[in-house]
């Protein structure tokens, strides 16, 4: 048994297929297929039930590969802490966001770990929590950037903001003759909504709950954007990020904006990695970099006018 072989054993159980776990891993089809049978006898036991159509794992075959993913992390976990040795901001962290945050904290921040941190390439991928969270733990992600609460002992949680909600109307809705607005202003209303898995559709239910709102039926965004032509095209009403609605984000004539009166509602934004990264003292002064991002950013004061003063007021 070799770490290659291991490899050739994660790479299948991602892929289900021979084919594409053979590309994913830079080698022929036959030659994976092979190491996967060799891989057999030597353990004495079926990894993988071969179908005509599809590859599935055996019991034993998925137990053995979330233990090889374990072994292939701590392998580069060793190789990490030799290069940090050499040079502790250089080599590359590999950084999960999710959908709803991403688009709109990036411009804003990277510029500055560019500038704090210029021999570091950061990777990015853009999934929703739940995926972010299995690549944590699998150690294909270094770090994430997740709305909190996160559940998850073998995770650290470095928290960074507090980012506030504005709520959008269409130009004409009742709600956009509001100076602001208090929570329970929105008692009846029935909001647009993301579909299941968006962690912003939890945070947003939560705020119909508390304001006696509810969900406006038959539709389902799949994301953020889809949401803003909603409202722009005057289908409905929604919760937006502060992020969501400040440049370089651009405006929409069609969409007003109402602030909350006193605390707003908002979602709370941290850091995780996991406990045992090798890298975490870098990670740390990352997310030191996110904590500077300026208050005016995050809160919503300055996201809406009001809307009886036409002229002055700011559309977004």
């Amino acid at each position: 048994m070799n770490l290659r072989d291991l490899q050739y054993l994660v790479a299948l159980a991602e892929h289900k297929h021979f084919g594409r776990a053979a590309e994913a891993s830079f080698v022929s089809q036959p030659t994976l297929s092979t190491q996967i049978k060799k891989l057999e006898d030597e353990l004495g036991v079926a990894l993988v039930e071969r179908t005509p159509r599809k590859v599935l794992l055996t019991e034993t075959g998925r137990e053995i590969a979330q233990r090889a993913r374990q072994v292939l992390n701590e392998i580069e976990q060793i190789r990490t802490i030799a290069r940090r040795t050499a040079d502790p901001e250089s080599g590359a962290v590999r950084l999960g966001i999710f959908p709803t945050l991403g688009p709109y904290l990036l411009p804003h921040v990277i510029p500055a770990i560019r500038a704090r941190f210029p021999r570091l390439e950061l990777l990015l991928t853009e999934e929703k929590t739940e995926t972010v969270l299995r690549l944590l733990r699998e150690g294909r992600l270094d770090a994430g950037i997740l709305a909190l609460p996160i559940h998850d002992e073998q995770l650290h949680q470095e928290f960074l903001f507090e980012e506030d909600f504005v709520l959008a109307v269409p130009e004409g809705h009742e709600l956009a003759m509001h100076d602001a607005l208090k929570l329970g202003d929105l008692a009846e209303q029935n909001l647009l909504l993301l579909e299941e898995g968006h962690c912003l559709r939890d945070q947003a239910l939560e705020v119909c709950h508390l304001a006696g709102a509810g969900e406006r039926g038959g539709f389902r965004a799949t994301s953020l954007e889809t949401l803003r032509q909603m409202v722009a095209a005057g289908v409905g009403i929604t919760l937006l990020p502060t992020l969501a609605v400040k440049p370089p984000v651009a405006p929409s004539a069609d969409i007003h904006l109402v602030e909350f009166r006193g605390r707003a509602p908002h979602r709370r934004i941290a850091m995780v990695w996991r406990r045992s990264s090798a890298i975490a003292r870098l990670l740390e002064q990352l997310a030191d970099v996110f904590k500077k991002l300026p208050r005016e950013l995050l809160v919503a004061r300055e996201a809406a006018q009001p809307a009886r003063k036409p002229r002055a007021r700011t559309r977004a």
